[in-house]
C-alpha cells in the first residue's frame, strides 16, 4: 500500500520527454521535499491517541499544506455512531457555533457529508464564496462576520488497510478524470477543470461503478467526517497542494478510525465496569472511606467494595483479575460478584472467603489468575482482619507512623491447587488511615516495585495533617504525588488504578 502511495506521490515528478535536465531536477526535488513533509506529519498525527488530538492535529497539518491560516474538522461518522464532535485550528469556540447556524447544505463538508457514498466528491474547492449567487444568505452573513472568503474541504474516511471497517479507498483529490485516474504515463495528470465564475470546484466526483480504466470500483471506504479549511481572501490551493493533502486525509482517516474504534470499546468498557462497580460508597457508621479508580486504555480488571456486613461490622475489599479490555471486566465482574457472597457468609474469616474465592476461579475460569485483599473490621472499628491473595499490603499512615502492614507472602488466586495464607490484624491508632490499593498504582509510575512502594511511602508520609486527617484529600495527595498530571502520569499504562483509604473512628 504504501508503495502504492509513493507511486501516485510521484507521478507528477516523473519528467516529460522533452523537459530539459534542470527542469526534471526542479521538479524532484519539489516532490522529494512534499514527501519529506508528509512524512514528518503523518509521524506527528501517529502520536496521537485522543480524538480531539487527532482533529485537531489533522486540521493543523492540513492548513499547513495548503497553506491556509485556520480550520476546523467535523466528526459525524456515517454508521450513525456517536461520538459527533468538531475541533477548530484558529477558531474559537464562538466562532465555531456561528458556522453551525449556517445550513449544512450550504457548507462544503455538508456537500461531502450528505452526498452518496459512490459519488461523494473527492473534495470542494470554493475559491470565492462572495461570487457565488446561490450562496445562502446565511452563510453570506457568517462568512462576512468571520472574515473568510474562501473554503477548501476533504472527506476523512477509513478505507481497507485502516480498521477493516470498510473496504476501498479514496483517490487523491485534484485528479484528472472522472474517478482520479491520471493521465498516459509520462505525463503529468491535467488536473481539474477551473469551474466557471462564482461557481465551486467539485474536485472530481467519484463515479459509481467503473473506475477511469474500466475496472470495477471497490465499494467506497467508511466516511467518519470531513475537514475544511479557510482563506482569509480569495484563494484556492494548488493541484500539487491538493494531492499532497488528500494523500494525508487518506492516512489521516484511517488513523481516526483506529482512534474511534479504541475509544468506542472503551466506551462501552467503562459502561460494563461502571455496572460492576458501586455507583456511589455507602455510609458506614465508624469508618470514613475514599475510593479513586482509574482505568487504562483499554480497561482492566481492578475492582474495590466497601461492604456493610451483619451485626455493622465491615468489609473491604481491592483486588484485580487478569488481562485487560472486555474479558478482564467480565472476570472482574464475576470475582466481586462472589467474593461479595462469600464475604456475607463467612467475612470474619478473610481466609475462608478468600479459599472459596479460590476454588470459584478455579472452577469457572481455570486459566485465569487473580489478586485480592480482603479486610474484616468487627463492630466496635478498633482493629481489622486482613488475608491477601498475592496482593500489595495495606500501607497505615498517620501522625506518628507511616509503615507497611506485615501480611505473610501469598500466591495469587488459581495459582496453587489449593490456596492459604494465614490472616494478620491491624490495630490502627486513632487519627491513622489505612491504604489499601492495586499493583496498578505501583506500576503506573514506571519504577520498579520496591522504588514504587518507597515513592507511595514517602507520599503518604510527607502528606500535611488537614490532608492526613482526610481520606478523600489523602487519596488525592497520594495519586497527585506519584502520578502527576504530564508526561509521566501514566495515563496510557494498560493498568488500572484502585487507591482505596479507610480511617475507623470507633
Amino acid at each position: 500500500m504504501a508503495g502504492i502511495e509513493l507511486q501516485r506521490l510521484l507521478r507528477p515528478a516523473i519528467a516529460h520527454p522533452a523537459e530539459s535536465p534542470a527542469a526534471s531536477y526542479d521538479r524532484l526535488s519539489a516532490w522529494a521535499g512534499d514527501l519529506t513533509a508528509l512524512h514528518e506529519l503523518t509521524g506527528r498525527l501517529a502520536r496521537t491517541t485522543e480524538l480531539e488530538q487527532a482533529l485537531y492535529e489533522i486540521v493543523r497539518a492540513g492548513a499547513q499544506l495548503i497553506g491556509a491560516r485556520r480550520g476546523f474538522a467535523v466528526l459525524h461518522p456515517a454508521d450513525g455512531r456517536s461520538p459527533d464532535t468538531r475541533v477548530g485550528y484558529g477558531i474559537g469556540a464562538a466562532e465555531l457555533g456561528a458556522m453551525e447556524t449556517v445550513p449544512r447544505a450550504s457548507t462544503s463538508y455538508g456537500r461531502i457529508l450528505d452526498a452518496p457514498a459512490a459519488t461523494r466528491p473527492a473534495d470542494v474547492c470554493r475559491p470565492d464564496l462572495a461570487a457565488e449567487p446561490d450562496l445562502h444568505p446565511r452563510h453570506r452573513d457568517v462568512a462576512m462576520r468571520l472574515g473568510y472568503a474562501a473554503g477548501y474541504a476533504v472527506p476523512l474516511a477509513a478505507t481497507a488497510a485502516g480498521t477493516g471497517t470498510a473496504t476501498g479507498a479514496t483517490r487523491a483529490p485534484g485528479r484528472a478524470g472522472p474517478a482520479g485516474g491520471g493521465g498516459p504515463a509520462g505525463r503529468a495528470p491535467a488536473g481539474p477543470r477551473p469551474p466557471g465564475p462564482g461557481q465551486p470546484d467539485q474536485g472530481g466526483m467519484a463515479q459509481p461503478g467503473q473506475t477511469g480504466t474500466g475496472q470495477r470500483r471497490r465499494p467506497p471506504p467508511a466516511l467518519l467526517g470531513a475537514v475544511e479549511w479557510l482563506y482569509d481572501g480569495p484563494a484556492r490551493p494548488t493541484e500539487r497542494q491538493r494531492r499532497i493533502t488528500g494523500l494525508y486525509a487518506r492516512h489521516a482517516g484511517d488513523h481516526l478510525a483506529r482512534i474511534l474504534d479504541l475509544a468506542r470499546a472503551r466506551t462501552t468498557a467503562d459502561a460494563v465496569r461502571a455496572a460492576l462497580l458501586p455507583a456511589r460508597l455507602p455510609r458506614v457508621p465508624g469508618a470514613r472511606v475514599a475510593v479513586r479508580h482509574r482505568t487504562g486504555p483499554l480497561g482492566g480488571g481492578d475492582f474495590y467494595d466497601v461492604l456493610p456486613l451483619p451485626d455493622g461490622a465491615l468489609g473491604l475489599a481491592v483486588g484485580s483479575a487478569g488481562g485487560g479490555g472486555p474479558a478482564a471486566v467480565a472476570a472482574m465482574g464475576q470475582l466481586r460478584a462472589g467474593l461479595r457472597a462469600y464475604a456475607v457468609m463467612e467475612g470474619e474469616d478473610p481466609v475462608a472467603v478468600l479459599s472459596d474465592l479460590e476454588l470459584l476461579m478455579r472452577l469457572t475460569e481455570p486459566g485465569r489468575r487473580a489478586t485480592a485483599l480482603f479486610a474484616y473490621a468487627p463492630p466496635g472499628r478498633r482493629s481489622m482482619v486482613v488475608a491477601g491473595a498475592g496482593h500489595c499490603p495495606p500501607l497505615v499512615t498517620g501522625p506518628w507512623r507511616t509503615e507497611y502492614a506485615e501480611t505473610s507472602l501469598s500466591a495469587p488466586l488459581n495459582m496453587l491447587t489449593c490456596w492459604e495464607a494465614p490472616s494478620v490484624t491491624i490495630d490502627p491508632a486513632p487519627g491513622e488511615t489505612i491504604l489499601l490499593y492495586t499493583d496498578g498504582l505501583l506500576h503506573r509510575t514506571g519504577r520498579p516495585t520496591d522504588q514504587a512502594m518507597n515513592r507511595l511511602h514517602h507520599a503518604a508520609a510527607t502528606a500535611p495533617a488537614p490532608v492526613r486527617d482526610d481520606p478523600e484529600a489523602l487519596t488525592d495527595h497520594v495519586l497527585a504525588r506519584l502520578l502527576p498530571a504530564g508526561p509521566d502520569d501514566g495515563a496510557g499504562h494498560p493498568e488500572d488504578v484502585v487507591l482505596l483509604a479507610v480511617q475507623l473512628t470507633g
